[in-house]
């Protein structure tokens, strides 16, 4: 990724591209809900070194995916806000079908 970008649309429509390898767009959807379930589990017990952990946990996820199946850099190195946003995203669009976790690599 050489560019930043200035809008979340525009952004997603590259991210997208970066998440075809089917492995590496199920493994971004673990970690949101691994994550995301470490955090309320946090709150909820009020343990805090959860609450520390819980992006390392999505992170991990994603990032295998990234380096040993998609074979990319995770643009959260370079644009962290609109990558974690992206991450939402995705993850929201395969759970209501929108767009499956078996992509396509056309997009490349």
């Amino acid at each position: 990724m050489s560019r930043r970008y200035e809008t979340f649309p525009e952004f997603y429509a590259f991210y997208l591209t970066q998440h075809t390898h089917p492995v590496c767009r199920l493994l971004h959807v673990i970690g949101v809900f691994a994550s995301t379930a470490t955090l309320i589990t946090a709150l909820a017990s009020q343990a805090w070194v959860l609450a520390a952990i819980a992006p390392l946990i999505g992170y991990a996820f994603g990032w295998t995916g990234h380096f040993v199946f998609e074979g990319n850099k995770p643009a959260s190195f370079r644009q962290p806000i609109f990558s974690f946003i992206g991450d939402l995203a995705m993850a929201r669009d395969v759970v209501t079908g929108r767009i499956g976790v078996r992509a396509t690599r056309d997009a490349r």
